[in-house]
């Protein structure tokens, strides 16, 4: 296999951001390499690094310790462990959320991203830490004006699009 420049690595890694997620899955399949991710990033690491090996990445798995178990109630509280398979995306916390935080609260790449690492690390965050964290990230990002995350590319490539067009 040719090792890629780390220009080619760099090109590569853009176009594939400009993927949707079903169709870094179908390259995947292709080179039957597992499709299991958690998002967008980790599949594109994982084609990136059999590029660049040709290996194959394991898949990551959620540790017991961050997973919600069967039939135990996750209430939404600040005090509440926030559990792999108990929390919810959905309407109702987004409105916990926005009484908390505030109208502007967002659900984001980066509070993903940090969500994911604290369960990968066994050590859960409270709905409580989550809402400190997301508040501490939101005025950093208002004060340094920091732009989006590189698998975001798709998103703002379509944004300008629609702006000119």
């Amino acid at each position: 296999m040719k090792k890629l420049t780390k220009q080619e690595q760099i090109e590569l890694r853009e176009a594939l951001s400009y993927l949707h997620i079903e169709e870094l899955k179908e390259q995947l399949e292709q080179l039957k390499l597992s499709i299991i991710g958690f998002n967008k990033k980790e599949l594109i690491d994982r084609l990136m690094h059999y590029a660049c090996t040709g290996e194959e990445l394991p898949p990551i798995v959620i540790p017991q310790k961050s997973k919600a178990q069967p039939n135990e109630p996750y209430p939404l509280d600040l005090d509440t462990l926030m559990l792999h398979g108990a929390y919810k995306n959905d309407a109702q916390t987004r409105d916990f959320f926005k009484f908390h935080i505030g109208s502007h609260f967002n659900f984001t790449t980066s509070s993903a991203d940090w969500l994911r690492e604290r369960w990968l690390e066994e050590d859960p965050p409270t709905y409580g830490e989550f809402i400190e964290y997301w508040q501490d990230a939101y005025e950093q990002q208002v004060l340094n004006k920091r732009a989006p995350k590189g698998e975001w590319a798709y998103n703002r490539f379509v944004q300008e699009y629609m702006k000119g067009n």
